[in-house]
């Protein structure tokens, strides 16, 4: 029972930290939405889009934390990432360096 009780507090303060940290995101970008989306073994990563088009993620230990740490947030949650809210986010530079990487002599993956 104390074990339970000691998972159970341990994902509230992880729920707690993540939910700071996607408000601090909010409040930085004008405001901010999120899609959740499942890493298997490894947790959830919470994709976070700011009104300005800047974006960041977050990766919790499970999904159910991730949806939680979402919603004690307030943002809105997206289902999947495509469409309208793809659209949003905005990318510079040193984004397309990375995604283009060696072939047109951007930083390596490396």
């Amino acid at each position: 029972m104390a074990d339970t009780q000691q998972a159970d507090a341990k994902a509230e303060r992880e729920t707690t930290r993540l939910a700071r940290r996607i408000d601090s995101f909010s409040k930085a970008h004008g405001g901010a939405e999120g899609q959740v989306a499942h890493l298997g073994k490894r947790g959830a990563r919470i994709v976070l889009v700011g009104e300005d088009g800047a974006w960041g993620d977050l990766v919790a230990r499970s999904h159910e934390t991730a949806l939680k740490a979402v919603e004690k947030s307030g943002i809105t949650l997206h289902e999947d990432f495509d469409g309208e809210f793809a659209a949003k986010v905005r990318t510079g530079p040193y984004e397309w360096s990375r995604m283009a990487g060696i072939q047109v002599g951007g930083p390596s993956n490396t």
